[in-house]
């Protein structure tokens, strides 16, 4: 007698809203007011088309609580000193300099799976957050169940951000009153997401500080201080991504931050204990993760990471076999630069990839969608979730809709979303 067909599980709830609501949407003139407000008027609304999607994406309770868990099973481990160890053994010295911060935007990234959802990769200075407080912010919805459910994670993120900023100030000692905030990275102005530097800029002069925007360039460090023109610095909010400040741009930043006359934040050590992507191999060996002494529900939790092995002359030619199965990701990147999907991958890409020795293995994991309106026509986006985090504790979270190998700011519908977490008795 003939086996029976598998039965085809049924789409979940988030999957069929993901598939067919267009109830919630992004009131745009809102949103973009409302950066304008924020930002003085300056903002060109054209510069900022994909930068954020018109719709949300739907997430199941059980899905974002297992993220968490995820999360929290990670942050469990940093704080054992063997694992601290083994991971900060690949890690530049300066990560071994450990003023006390432990980094603000710590960015989990998520694929969600018919079995669960599954981490993609960490990220120490995960950028969108305020574009996508402001977006949640200006959500209309078709009903009171899915508007309350679309603003809950959005409603405290300001005073939360606060909170971090100032926790991050004390956990380097300082007893006296935070004033001054740098935000920094290379050629701000020309990056996607200069824009969310002056949400954030904005934000901290409300609340009293002094904040500043300023290119790497514009740092010197004297007289024990940190300064951007005649302005000392107390904090630098990082958003480079010369996450080791090896660049002699960077020096100035580098010097104060090892004297510890300025705190920053995230910090190279926070790269190395957190977004390397070689610690995806240690969390997604679950012999190597035991030796550690977790506990159990992290153990569990940790299966979440998908199977990551570091790229060497003695796997090379059996990954190159199994390609098809894999993405290949560089140790320290970022944005999706230079990832390779194995079965898009050519024999020159893998012999230079092998070559350079700094690239790992994951397991292909296929992003979920979500349908968007396309001149009114439904058009399938894939879809990264992203809990942006402090000390293990969510602050906001937020979706990326794109079209393509890796998330980017072109994708026509494209771009930052909303989380709406479903509640069980919707």
């Amino acid at each position: 007698m003939a086996a029976l067909p598998s039965p085809i599980a049924e789409p979940s709830l988030a999957d069929r809203l993901n598939a067919d609501c267009f109830c919630i949407e992004i009131d745009r003139e809102r949103l973009w007011d409302e950066v304008d407000r924020r930002c003085d008027g300056v903002v060109p609304r054209a510069a900022m088309a994909n930068l954020v999607s018109n719709v949300p994406v739907f997430v199941s309770r059980s899905d974002h609580e297992a993220m968490i868990a995820i999360v929290r099973a990670i942050e469990a481990a940093v704080t054992k000193r063997a694992y601290r160890d083994r991971v900060l053994s690949w890690a530049p010295d300066i990560a071994r300099h450990d003023p006390g911060p432990i980094g603000v935007f710590t960015g989990y990234d998520f694929h969600l799976t018919p079995e669960g959802p599954r981490l993609i990769e960490v990220n120490t200075n995960a950028g969108g957050a305020f574009l996508c407080a402001s977006a949640t912010a200006a959500q209309t919805a078709c009903c009171a169940e899915l508007e309350n459910a679309a603003t809950a994670t959005g409603a405290a993120f300001e005073a939360r951000v606060i909170a971090m900023f100032e926790s991050e100030w004390r956990r380097q000692g300082r007893t006296t009153a935070l004033r001054t905030i740098a935000i920094t990275d290379d050629d701000p102005i020309g990056q996607a997401l200069y824009w969310e530097f002056r949400l954030a800029e904005a934000m901290f002069e409300r609340h009293g500080y002094e904040a500043v925007i300023a290119d790497p360039r514009r740092l010197v460090h004297r007289h024990g201080r940190l300064w951007v023109d005649d302005l000392a610095i107390d904090l630098v909010y990082d958003r480079l991504v010369d996450f080791a400040l090896d660049a002699p741009e960077h020096r100035a930043l580098r010097d104060a931050h090892l004297a510890g006359d300025v705190v920053l934040t995230p910090s190279p050590r926070a790269h190395a204990l957190y977004a390397d992507k070689r610690n995806l191999a240690v969390l997604s060996d679950p012999e190597a993760m035991a030796g550690f002494g977790l506990a159990t529900e992290d153990l569990a939790a940790l299966h979440g990471v998908p199977v990551t092995v570091p790229v060497t002359a003695a796997n090379a030619e059996a990954l190159w076999r199994e390609r098809g199965a894999y993405y290949f990701k560089p140790a320290g990147g970022h944005a999706g630069k230079a990832v390779y999907r194995g079965d898009k991958t050519t024999r020159g890409v893998w012999e230079r990839i092998v070559a350079e020795g700094h690239h790992v293995a994951q397991r292909l994991v296929v992003p979920s969608r979500r349908n968007v309106l396309v001149d009114a026509i439904p058009t399938e986006r894939k879809a990264d979730i992203r809990l942006y985090t402090h000390a293990g504790e969510v602050l906001l979270t937020a979706a990326r809709l794109y079209r393509g190998q890796t998330t980017n700011f072109h994708t026509v519908g494209g771009g930052l979303a909303p989380v709406v977490v479903l509640p069980e008795c919707l």
